[in-house]
């Protein structure tokens, strides 16, 4: 099985797929995003516009998560924005036309909680590249918002006023996950998705 965590940025994808991966015995998660950066790192600084816009990314990525779902004998979960209509059905008509049980959850969230989760998520990012990174995500919202929504995007999942332990929760039930680790006490929690966040800053 493949759980593919879509949402906008801010929505909460990494936080939720870690949480999931932490709770699933036996699960992984594989980001996409490692094989953009990757095809970014090999070209000239001009030429590194948006890497999903590259096939070979799309295409990469579909070779690339078959493999990590042939290989391994539990759930594989994806946290990665996709909000392009054209991309989202070539890389999820590759997975199912690979026999790729797929699993795709969008989280959802209103535009103010969304803006103010990515202003709380630069107050520990520092440095010029990442404070364009957030300004250009926060400049996405409408556009995911308005995309996400629609029916094409579902199963839809409200974050809104919900912890990521309620979310996690939600998508494991409809998955059909079985959940074997509990939930982490407060201060655990909060120093987690301390380390989690820190983990993905991207530059």
């Amino acid at each position: 099985m493949l759980v593919w965590i879509n949402g906008a940025f801010g929505a909460g994808k990494t936080q939720t797929a870690f949480e999931l991966n932490r709770r699933v015995p036996g699960s992984h998660v594989a980001d996409p995003e490692l094989i953009g950066f990757a095809i970014h790192k090999m070209l000239p600084r001009g030429a590194r516009a948006d890497f999903q816009d590259r096939p070979q990314w799309r295409s990469a990525t579909v070779s690339t998560l078959v493999d990590a779902v042939r290989a391994h004998d539990g759930p594989v979960i994806v946290p990665m924005t996709l909000v392009c209509s054209e991309y989202f059905d070539e890389v999820m008509a590759g997975l199912r036309g690979a026999d790729v049980d797929v699993r795709h959850f969008t989280l959802l969230a209103s535009p103010q909680t969304l803006g103010q989760r990515l202003r709380a998520r630069s107050g520990y990012r520092v440095g010029r590249a990442v404070g364009r990174r957030e300004t250009w995500a926060m400049a996405q919202i409408d556009r995911c918002v308005q995309v996400l929504g629609t029916e094409r995007f579902g199963e839809h999942v409200w974050t809104d006023n919900r912890s990521v332990d309620d979310v996690v929760e939600d998508i494991a039930q409809r998955a059909g996950l079985t959940l074997a680790a509990p939930r982490h006490r407060a201060v655990r929690r909060r120093l987690r998705r301390m380390a989690v966040g820190l983990r993905h800053i991207r530059v």
